[in-house]
C-alpha cells in the first residue's frame, strides 16, 4: 500500500520494510510510510493504525497549510510547488504529515518532488537521524523551491520593466498570465510561512530545542519569498497601470487628431453636399473651369480652417 516504508536507524541508515504497521524494526529510530491518498486501502489502514487527529489530517479532502498537537502527536498540513508535467507551479500541491517520536507518515495526493529527493537521499542512507529532523528537512526542501520560484519571478519582472520602461514594447501578453500566477502563489505561500513560524513556536517534546533555530530560519525564508512574490505582485500592478496610460494616452492623442482632421473638413463636406444636390439652379452648371474653381475654393478653404485652428493653438 505505502508508496515507501522505511525504517530508519539515528545514525541515518534505513532499510525498507515489508510490514506496514506503525511500529519501527527492533533498534531502529523511527518508520517512515508515504502514503497516497487515491489508495482504497488508506482509510482502513488509517482507522486501524492512527488516532482520530492524525485520520482527519491525512485523508481530508480540501486542505491548507496548518498544524496542531494532540493525541501523543503532531499533525503538520504543508504546500510545495507543483513541478509534475503539465501542471501549474502556482498550484501548489499538498503534503500532510502525522508525527510522533517514532513514526512520521505522509500523504500526499499528487508527487511532492521535495519527498521524492528525500526519498532517494534515504536510499543512499542519508536520512534524518528522527522524526523532528525529518520534519526539518521536508520543510527545508519545500521553501527551497518556493524560494526559487520567488527568485525566477522576480527575474521575469525585471526582464518586463526593461521592455516596458525602456524599450517601450507593448503589449507585453505574458502580464496578465503572470499576474494570475503570483496571485495563486501568495494565496498559497502566505498560509505556509504562518504555519512553519508557528510550527518553530510551537510547545512540544516532539520537536527538540536544538531544532527550533533551524525551524525559524525555514519560516523566515518562506516569510522573505512570500515578501518578494508580494513585491513582485505590486511592480506588475504598477506595470500594467503604466501600460492602461499609455494606452489611453495614445487612445486620446488619436481621436484628437481625428478630431481636427474632422474639424477642417466639415466646411469642405458642407460645400460638397450642397453642390451634389440634383436640382435645378446650380450656379456653373453651364461653365467649364466651375468644377475647378470649386476645387481650387475647396482647398483654399481647408487651408485657411487648418491656419485658423493652428493659429488658435488647437493643435
Amino acid at each position: 500500500m505505502p508508496l515507501c516504508a522505511y525504517d530508519i536507524w539515528s545514525d541515518g541508515t534505513a532499510q525498507p520494510c515489508d510490514s506496514f504497521g506503525i511500529i519501527p524494526a527492533a533498534g531502529a529510530s523511527y518508520r517512515w510510510l508515504h502514503l497516497d491518498l487515491s489508495d482504497a486501502a488508506l482509510r482502513g489502514w488509517s482507522a486501524e493504525n492512527l488516532p482520530p487527529l492524525a485520520r482527519r489530517t491525512l485523508l481530508a479532502d480540501k486542505t491548507r497549510p496548518r498544524t496542531d498537537h494532540g493525541d501523543g502527536g503532531l499533525t503538520v498540513t504543508l504546500r510545495g510547488i507543483n513541478l509534475n508535467e503539465n501542471e501549474e507551479d502556482a498550484d501548489m500541491v499538498s503534503l500532510r504529515i502525522w508525527l510522533t517520536g517514532t513514526l512520521i507518515v505522509t500523504v500526499r495526493r499528487q508527487r511532492v518532488y521535495a519527498v521524492e529527493e528525500l526519498r532517494d537521499r534515504i536510499a543512499r542512507n542519508d536520512a534524518p537521524h528522527s522524526t523532528d529532523h525529518m520534519l526539518a528537512r521536508l520543510t527545508e526542501a519545500l521553501v527551497a523551491r518556493v524560494e526559487q520560484i520567488a527568485f525566477d519571478r522576480e527575474d521575469l519582472a525585471d526582464d518586463m520593466e526593461d521592455s516596458v520602461y525602456e524599450e517601450n514594447r507593448q503589449p507585453l501578453t505574458d502580464l496578465a498570465p503572470l499576474r494570475r500566477e503570483i496571485i495563486k502563489l501568495r494565496r498559497h505561500v502566505s498560509p505556509l510561512a504562518d504555519t512553519l513560524h508557528h510550527l518553530a513556536q510551537l510547545d512540544t517534546e516532539l520537536i527538540a530545542d536544538d531544532l527550533r533555530a533551524r525551524m525559524r530560519d525555514t519560516a523566515s525564508r518562506c516569510r522573505w519569498s512570500l515578501e518578494e512574490l508580494s513585491e513582485v505582485h505590486d511592480r506588475l500592478e504598477a506595470m500594467a497601470d503604466h501600460l492602461d496610460a499609455v494606452a489611453a494616452a495614445r487612445l486620446e492623442r488619436n481621436g484628437y487628431r481625428l478630431s481636427i482632421v474632422a474639424a477642417i473638413f466639415l466646411p469642405l463636406g458642407f460645400l460638397t453636399g450642397l453642390f451634389g444636390v440634383n436640382v435645378a439652379g446650380i450656379p456653373g452648371v453651364a461653365y467649364d473651369h466651375a468644377f475647378a474653381i470649386l476645387c481650387i475654393g475647396m482647398v483654399v478653404i481647408g487651408v485657411l480652417s487648418a491656419a485658423v485652428m493652428r493659429w488658435l493653438r488647437w493643435f
